[in-house]
């Protein structure tokens, strides 16, 4: 290589690490990704303290991550080029054939402080308590990822936890029900949880131990709401080759009709919601049309007229369950915990229902403060 070839190499070198640079520090700053429908990084404060101690440095690295000159295509890059080569894990997400399967998900912790919770419930509880564990994907398509992320099997881990239950609690098997359905779309090719029919198979099954004929399959309407659903899996992943998810609504023909759907926020504060919330779905993360945005208190009151009452504790998973049990119950309370300020008896009076269904995903069951506000 001749020296001109080798200065104009240079050159070329230092403008394209300059112009990236430049863009980097002084471009136009997002405050959200809504790819991975996650908050970026601010930029990080001077002190010589925090020089001093390393922690300037490592926020500076962060920062530079997160707002990297045309950060999303480098991204979108990087996961076709690993999927082509055959590496399959991208961010702890792992490519099978058809759908997204998080590699993280058979490293589970413990749910002991769970498990210690709704056992303590159900010593002070006179009603009746159910219990269910829902499996992510990967628990159920286990046998799609790779030997080494096998480490500790999903149905398991609900069998383990449903052996240190009080025997008072009803356990309810979704587990099963799910894996033996699962050449069906019961679960979102790039999300963990399980999709509206998904949630109508384990549905049939509760709803019978709490007393009640299931409302069948025929009944239901099935409005495709859109076709474009990308869950939490792409959103770590940034993969395009799996198919989007499509985001069903059912609609029970001649059943029961929702009167209200109230949600109240800590403060007091009260907002009128639906039950699908189809404006959302214009909204980066679409699951979020199930209920609308989460909120401590939901109470949703029917035209049935059977005066139950029923209270449901949960996280998301159970958000496209919920409408299914609107054909059963005059009322259905709805609290998600991890909102919830001070203790969830601080917002609704436990005797007031004669029936309490805890719904999780096996993930947030594990977490040790899911239930930290039941007692």
């Amino acid at each position: 290589m001749t020296k001109l070839s080798s200065r104009v190499t240079a050159v070329l070198v230092l403008a394209f690490m300059a112009f990236f640079m430049l863009f980097t520090f002084f471009g136009k700053k997002e405050n959200t990704s809504e790819n991975e429908n996650r908050p970026l990084a601010g930029r990080p404060g001077f002190s010589l303290s925090a020089v001093a101690d390393g922690i300037t440095a490592s926020q500076l690295c962060t920062y530079t991550a997160d707002h990297f000159a045309m950060r999303g295509v480098w991204i979108k890059l990087n996961a076709a080029i690993r999927a082509e080569v055959g590496e399959g894990i991208i961010n702890g997400v792992y490519i099978a054939d058809d759908m997204l399967l998080d590699a993280k998900a058979s490293d589970r912790a413990r749910a002991d402080e769970s498990i210690r919770a709704l056992n303590s419930f159900a010593e002070s509880y006179n009603g009746a308590i159910y219990v269910v564990a829902v499996p992510t994907s990967s628990g159920v398509y286990r046998e799609k990822l790779p030997e080494q992320f096998d480490t500790y099997r999903e149905s398991q881990q609900i069998s383990d936890i449903y052996d240190k239950l009080n025997r008072k609690i009803k356990r309810i098997d979704a587990y099963n029900i799910l894996k033996m359905l699962n050449k069906n779309y019961i679960y979102y090719r790039s999300d963990n949880k399980w999709t509206s029919y998904g949630a109508y198979c384990v549905y049939r099954t509760v709803i019978q131990r709490l007393g009640f004929m299931p409302t069948t399959y025929d009944k239901y309407s099935v409005h495709h709401a859109t076709s474009d659903f990308r869950g939490d899996l792409y959103n770590r992943s940034q993969y395009d080759g799996i198919r989007p998810d499509i985001i069903d609504f059912y609609s029970c023909s001649g059943g029961a009709e929702i009167v209200s759907c109230t949600g109240y926020y800590n403060s007091g504060k009260t907002v009128e919601k639906h039950i699908y919330d189809e404006k959302l779905l214009d909204m980066d993360y679409m699951y979020n049309a199930y209920l609308g945005e989460e909120v401590p208190l939901l109470k949703i009151t029917t035209t049935v007229k059977n005066e139950r009452k029923l209270l449901v504790i949960k996280d998301d998973y159970a958000d496209c369950f919920i409408p299914f049990l609107t054909q059963h119950y005059s009322e259905i309370d709805v609290v998600s915990p991890e909102l919830i300020e001070g203790r969830i008896s601080d917002h609704i009076r436990f005797s007031d229902y004669e029936q309490v269904l805890f719904l999780f995903g096996i993930e947030n069951l594990s977490k040790p403060d899911i239930l930290s506000t039941l007692s």
